[in-house]
């Protein structure tokens, strides 16, 4: 992080830790009205520069299809490289947890057989969890 000019300034490290706490899926207004220890709100584009900032480095996940985010439990959050990110999310109760996704390296392949580069990758998979299937 250092390398690249990047600083952990406290905004950025309250979001992560209000990340962190939850455990779980959080949506960015959720996380500005928790932001201030004092019960105040804060700024929309400083939790939303956090979360960039905190996901450019795999630190944290976005996952579109529920427009939420969470801290990653996978090799970045140990200070590893980033890794393709993939989620299983239950339809039912919005259970999600993280799961070894696929070797980046074969998906950097085929996007560089294609003319890309990947920036990040998110699997998304929706279904039900155990808990859901066995309740119904």
């Amino acid at each position: 992080m250092a390398e690249a000019g990047e600083r952990m300034t406290a905004p950025r490290r309250r979001v992560l830790s209000l990340l962190l706490e939850t455990g779980e899926p959080v949506k960015a207004y959720d996380l500005i009205a928790r932001f201030g220890e004092d019960g105040q709100a804060a700024k929309p584009p400083t939790v939303y520069r956090a979360l960039e900032f905190l996901e450019r480095l795999g630190m944290a996940h976005r996952i579109a299809s529920i427009s939420a985010y969470v801290a990653c439990s996978g090799s970045a959050a140990n200070g590893s490289a980033p890794h393709a990110a993939a989620f299983l999310i239950c339809d039912c109760c919005g259970a999600t947890r993280e799961i070894a996704g696929p070797d980046q390296g074969s998906i950097d392949a085929a996007a560089a057989g294609a003319g890309y580069v990947i920036a990040r990758t998110t699997i998304e998979a929706h279904g039900l969890c155990l808990a859901c299937r066995e309740a119904g």
